[in-house]
Protein backbone atom coordinates (compact mmCIF):
# COMPACT_ATOMS: atom_id res chain seq x y z
CA UNK A 1 0.00 0.00 0.00
CA UNK A 2 1.35 3.41 -1.00
CA UNK A 3 1.50 6.34 1.35
CA UNK A 4 1.23 9.85 -0.12
CA UNK A 5 3.14 12.80 1.22
CA UNK A 6 1.91 16.17 0.03
CA UNK A 7 4.00 19.31 -0.07
CA UNK A 8 3.37 22.72 -1.57
CA UNK A 9 5.46 21.58 -4.55
CA UNK A 10 4.25 18.08 -5.30
CA UNK A 11 2.51 14.93 -4.09
CA UNK A 12 4.93 12.07 -3.46
CA UNK A 13 3.94 8.42 -3.49
CA UNK A 14 6.05 6.44 -1.07
CA UNK A 15 6.10 2.69 -1.30
CA UNK A 16 7.10 1.05 1.98
CA UNK A 17 9.86 -1.53 1.98
CA UNK A 18 8.80 -5.20 2.44
CA UNK A 19 9.56 -5.11 6.18
CA UNK A 20 8.04 -1.67 6.71
CA UNK A 21 4.30 -1.25 6.88
CA UNK A 22 4.07 2.42 7.80
CA UNK A 23 6.34 5.45 7.56
CA UNK A 24 7.41 6.99 10.83
CA UNK A 25 6.87 10.76 11.28
CA UNK A 26 10.65 11.24 10.99
CA UNK A 27 10.71 9.36 7.68
CA UNK A 28 7.94 11.59 6.35
CA UNK A 29 9.85 14.73 7.36
CA UNK A 30 13.06 13.43 5.77
CA UNK A 31 11.24 12.70 2.52
CA UNK A 32 9.65 16.16 2.52
CA UNK A 33 12.99 17.86 3.12
CA UNK A 34 14.66 15.77 0.43
CA UNK A 35 11.91 16.61 -2.05
CA UNK A 36 12.14 20.36 -1.35
CA UNK A 37 15.93 20.39 -1.56
CA UNK A 38 15.85 18.54 -4.89
CA UNK A 39 13.39 21.06 -6.26
CA UNK A 40 15.31 24.03 -4.92
CA UNK A 41 18.58 22.71 -6.35
CA UNK A 42 16.91 22.56 -9.77
CA UNK A 43 16.14 26.28 -9.63
CA UNK A 44 18.83 28.35 -11.30
CA UNK A 45 19.47 31.62 -9.49
CA UNK A 46 18.81 34.74 -11.54
CA UNK A 47 21.67 37.23 -11.38
CA UNK A 48 20.85 40.71 -10.11
CA UNK A 49 20.33 42.69 -13.31
CA UNK A 50 19.72 46.05 -11.67
CA UNK A 51 23.38 47.07 -11.70
CA UNK A 52 24.35 45.94 -15.18
CA UNK A 53 26.26 48.58 -17.15
CA UNK A 54 24.55 50.25 -20.07
CA UNK A 55 25.59 48.83 -23.44
CA UNK A 56 26.80 51.47 -25.89
CA UNK A 57 27.71 51.11 -29.55
CA UNK A 58 30.12 53.72 -30.97
CA UNK A 59 29.98 54.00 -34.77
CA UNK A 60 32.66 56.16 -36.38
CA UNK A 61 34.93 55.73 -39.39
CA UNK A 62 37.72 57.74 -37.69
CA UNK A 63 39.65 55.03 -35.84
CA UNK A 64 41.31 57.43 -33.38
CA UNK A 65 38.06 59.18 -32.43
CA UNK A 66 36.26 55.84 -32.17
CA UNK A 67 38.93 54.40 -29.86
CA UNK A 68 39.01 57.54 -27.71
CA UNK A 69 35.22 57.41 -27.23
CA UNK A 70 35.43 53.71 -26.34
CA UNK A 71 38.23 54.34 -23.82
CA UNK A 72 36.46 57.29 -22.18
CA UNK A 73 33.11 55.51 -21.86
CA UNK A 74 34.65 52.20 -20.75
CA UNK A 75 36.53 54.15 -18.07
CA UNK A 76 33.15 55.40 -16.83
CA UNK A 77 31.85 51.86 -16.38
CA UNK A 78 29.85 51.48 -19.56
CA UNK A 79 30.01 48.34 -21.69
CA UNK A 80 31.16 49.71 -25.04
CA UNK A 81 31.59 48.16 -28.47
CA UNK A 82 32.67 49.87 -31.67
CA UNK A 83 31.92 49.67 -35.37
CA UNK A 84 34.05 51.14 -38.15
CA UNK A 85 31.20 52.46 -40.31
CA UNK A 86 27.42 52.60 -40.62
CA UNK A 87 27.10 49.20 -42.27
CA UNK A 88 29.16 47.50 -39.54
CA UNK A 89 27.12 49.43 -36.97
CA UNK A 90 23.87 48.17 -38.47
CA UNK A 91 25.20 44.59 -38.41
CA UNK A 92 26.13 45.00 -34.72
CA UNK A 93 22.65 46.37 -33.94
CA UNK A 94 21.05 43.33 -35.51
CA UNK A 95 23.28 40.96 -33.56
CA UNK A 96 23.00 42.57 -30.10
CA UNK A 97 20.88 44.96 -28.11
CA UNK A 98 22.30 48.33 -27.08
CA UNK A 99 20.93 51.01 -24.78
CA UNK A 100 22.62 53.76 -26.77
CA UNK A 101 24.19 54.28 -30.20
CA UNK A 102 26.68 57.11 -30.70
CA UNK A 103 27.18 57.64 -34.42
CA UNK A 104 29.03 59.88 -36.80
CA UNK A 105 27.11 60.92 -39.90
CA UNK A 106 29.47 61.05 -42.86
CA UNK A 107 30.80 57.49 -43.14
CA UNK A 108 31.40 55.08 -46.01
CA UNK A 109 28.88 52.36 -46.86
CA UNK A 110 26.09 53.84 -44.69
CA UNK A 111 25.71 57.30 -43.20
CA UNK A 112 24.57 57.99 -39.67
CA UNK A 113 21.25 59.29 -41.04
CA UNK A 114 20.72 56.08 -43.02
CA UNK A 115 21.41 54.06 -39.87
CA UNK A 116 18.96 56.19 -37.85
CA UNK A 117 16.38 55.62 -40.58
CA UNK A 118 16.92 51.85 -40.45
CA UNK A 119 16.59 51.94 -36.64
CA UNK A 120 13.33 53.86 -36.98
CA UNK A 121 11.78 51.53 -39.57
CA UNK A 122 12.99 48.42 -37.73
CA UNK A 123 11.32 49.82 -34.59
CA UNK A 124 14.43 49.29 -32.51
CA UNK A 125 13.97 51.25 -29.27
CA UNK A 126 17.55 52.50 -29.03
CA UNK A 127 18.62 55.91 -27.80
CA UNK A 128 20.91 57.78 -30.18
CA UNK A 129 23.51 60.51 -30.10
CA UNK A 130 24.82 61.93 -33.36
CA UNK A 131 28.43 63.02 -32.92
CA UNK A 132 29.51 64.64 -36.16
CA UNK A 133 31.30 67.59 -37.67
CA UNK A 134 28.50 68.24 -40.14
CA UNK A 135 24.99 68.09 -38.74
CA UNK A 136 22.40 67.08 -41.35
CA UNK A 137 19.90 69.80 -40.39
CA UNK A 138 18.09 69.55 -43.74
CA UNK A 139 17.46 65.85 -43.18
CA UNK A 140 16.20 66.50 -39.64
CA UNK A 141 13.87 69.22 -40.97
CA UNK A 142 12.48 66.92 -43.72
CA UNK A 143 12.28 63.85 -41.47
CA UNK A 144 11.88 65.01 -37.86
CA UNK A 145 11.39 61.42 -36.64
CA UNK A 146 15.08 60.83 -37.39
CA UNK A 147 16.25 63.40 -34.84
CA UNK A 148 18.63 61.76 -32.40
CA UNK A 149 18.15 62.08 -28.64
CA UNK A 150 21.19 64.37 -28.51
CA UNK A 151 23.76 65.92 -30.83
CA UNK A 152 27.47 66.54 -30.30
CA UNK A 153 29.18 68.86 -32.75
CA UNK A 154 32.78 67.77 -33.49
CA UNK A 155 35.22 68.60 -32.10
CA UNK A 156 33.92 68.16 -28.55
CA UNK A 157 35.55 67.55 -25.18
CA UNK A 158 35.49 64.18 -23.45
CA UNK A 159 33.57 65.82 -20.60
CA UNK A 160 30.87 66.81 -23.10
CA UNK A 161 30.67 63.22 -24.32
CA UNK A 162 30.28 61.82 -20.80
CA UNK A 163 27.75 64.49 -19.77
CA UNK A 164 25.68 63.93 -22.90
CA UNK A 165 25.72 60.14 -22.46
CA UNK A 166 24.65 60.48 -18.81
CA UNK A 167 21.88 62.89 -19.74
CA UNK A 168 20.55 60.67 -22.51
CA UNK A 169 20.72 57.54 -20.34
CA UNK A 170 19.63 59.50 -17.26
CA UNK A 171 22.21 57.73 -15.13
CA UNK A 172 23.93 60.60 -13.36
CA UNK A 173 23.91 59.27 -9.81
CA UNK A 174 26.15 62.01 -8.49
CA UNK A 175 29.31 60.04 -9.16
CA UNK A 176 31.77 62.39 -10.79
CA UNK A 177 34.49 59.78 -11.29
CA UNK A 178 34.23 60.15 -15.07
CA UNK A 179 34.10 63.91 -15.45
CA UNK A 180 37.85 64.49 -15.67
CA UNK A 181 39.26 65.07 -19.13
CA UNK A 182 40.95 62.02 -20.59
CA UNK A 183 43.63 62.93 -23.07
CA UNK A 184 44.20 60.91 -26.24
CA UNK A 185 46.95 58.29 -26.21
CA UNK A 186 50.33 59.37 -27.50
CA UNK A 187 50.85 58.35 -31.16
Amino acid sequence: MNTFIESPFQKIAVEPTPNQTKLSPIGEIELRLQSKSQQLSAITPVPDQTNLPHRILVVDDDADARQLHVDVLTGCGYEVEAAKDGAAGWDALQAKTYNLVITDNEMPKMTGIEMLEKLFYARMPTLTIMATGCLPMNEFARKPWLRPDAVLQKPFANDDLVTTVKNVLRTDDGNDSCTGTILPKDP
